[in-house]
């Protein structure tokens, strides 16, 4: 890297941790530390849902899938946008008519502390799995950039990070994140308009050639629905279900959501978001297929194509500028779910008790698990993204299924809600031994949680019926 990008780099190192400490004054209680104040406009939280969801993952693997393929990725995108109108309507009105604080009181409130604590803990260990894949994928982007090996390159993401995330809170992270959505979507925009200027080829003629070669197709008529992720039917009902868990009862989107001021605000967030999703995926896969052009196919490293092309190709200048955008999502993404993982533990497992002194001591320990797992953690030979997204699939369903069976009028034992619970993540185990389709996982675990959960209640108060006659 030229002096330049170097200085691009450390301005925005440097601002990010000021701008957190400048923030953190305006915290006077963990409330704050939170939600925000509940002010937040709708547009930042709108981008600060995209920048929470994709970042990194979005920089670092979703080229890649289009330099090795094609474009099927935007089917689970088109389910996305289904999966969070749904939310807008059916759960979101739930959670600010009870004015919550964590979606998971709305389980406390039907079905007792208990299962409240339960659903927490389930979040808890999804979100510190799943982020610790994020994490990982930043540390593939430094140690591409710099050289270092990639421990190190996760060490000096994750300490970085701790410096404005204890301070500022959700309002730092909401406010970066929405910026820095812009600056990695611009850095995307402009490495696409860097690669049609530099392939000597006209852009029809371009579009002509990927086409032909299927490197545009979204669309897949594979009729093996059941095993192949990415066969139309398989991918765009898994991308409904995944919006739907991720965004309906994962608390780390909802979270963004909740800090703004109303339910008609809240919506705006969430549906926008879907479309931001759809357009921005779009764009990287176009700059993955141009990278595919430029360097004629040529074999590198999975998950690093994208980041290969950064470092060996852009002009100085336009480099500092994508890898201080990447780095900054990067390390956004990640106080994002410190923040949301202290606030679950804070609202959830001790009642909301706690000092803005012991919720910043909380965060510090979320930030130095979040660490070690992604130091332990090995993709194996599937993409980063694909593997955050199996992640998810494996307790997203069960989560799913206790909003669900919230709105039902019965009264349900702990016990039938916690074996049904259990069931819906066990048989995920199962699924995958058979080779199912991850996008399936969820609907199924769904189905489980639900048929299980009420089956052992029936039988349960029938047993208690009859024993009292």
């Amino acid at each position: 890297m030229q002096t330049i990008d170097l200085a691009i780099i450390i301005l925005f190192l440097i601002g990010n941790t000021l701008f957190g400490l400048w923030h953190g004054k305006s915290n006077n209680n963990s409330r704050d530390y939170f939600h925000g104040g509940h002010n937040l406009p709708w547009i930042i939280s709108m981008l600060s849902i995209v920048a929470s969801e994709t970042s990194v993952l979005t920089f670092v693997s979703v080229p890649g899938l289009a330099y090795r393929g094609d474009w099927s990725f935007l089917q689970l995108a088109m389910g996305y946008i289904i999966g969070r109108i749904i939310v807008s309507f059916v759960l979101l009105p739930m959670y600010f008519k009870h004015g919550v604080s964590s979606i998971y009181e709305i389980i406390g409130i039907r079905f007792g502390t208990a299962m409240q604590k339960l659903a927490a803990l389930v979040f808890l260990v999804t979100r510190t799995l799943g982020d610790a894949v994020r994490f990982l994928a930043a540390g593939v982007v430094v140690q591409v950039v710099t050289g270092w090996n990639l421990p190190l390159s996760i060490m000096i993401i994750g300490i970085v990070t701790l410096i404005y995330t204890l301070s500022g809170g959700i309002k730092t992270v909401i406010w970066l994140e929405s910026f820095q959505f812009a600056l990695y979507l611009l850095g995307g925009i402009l490495s696409i308009v860097f690669l049609l200027y530099n392939i000597d080829r006209t852009l029809p003629d371009i579009l002509a050639t990927l086409g032909s070669s299927g490197k545009l197709n979204i669309i897949n008529t594979d009729t093996h629905i059941f095993t192949n992720p990415f066969t139309f039917f398989s991918a765009f009902i898994g991308g409904i279900l995944l919006s739907l868990s991720s965004h309906g009862v994962d608390y780390m989107m909802v979270q963004r959501v909740l800090g703004c001021k109303n339910l008609k605000s809240a919506k705006k967030a969430m549906i926008g978001s879907g479309f931001f999703v759809f357009s921005q995926f779009s764009v990287f896969l176009f700059a993955g297929s141009l990278i595919s052009i430029f360097m004629h196919g040529a074999t590198v490293e999975k998950d690093r194509e994208f980041a290969f092309f950064i470092v060996h190709y852009l002009p100085a200048g336009l480099k500092g500028l994508l890898i201080a955008g990447v780095l900054s999502a990067a390390m956004s993404t990640h106080s994002s779910a410190i923040n949301a993982l202290a606030s679950s533990t804070v609202n959830d497992i001790l009642g909301g008790k706690a000092s803005l002194g012991f919720s910043r001591w909380i965060s510090f320990f979320w930030a130095v698990l979040l660490i070690i797992v992604a130091l332990m953690f090995d993709t194996g030979n599937k993409a980063i993204v694909m593997v955050g997204l199996e992640i998810a699939s494996f307790t997203y369903g069960g989560l799913l299924g206790l909003f669900l069976l919230s709105k039902s009028k019965r009264s349900f034992h702990p016990a039938s809600l916690g074996i049904g619970l259990v069931a819906s993540m066990g048989i995920v185990f199962v699924l995958k031994f058979l080779g199912l389709a991850w996008t399936w996982y969820i609907t199924v675990s769904v189905a489980v949680n639900l048929l299980t959960a009420t089956g052992i209640d029936i039988t349960f108060f029938k047993k208690r019926a009859q024993k009292f006659q």
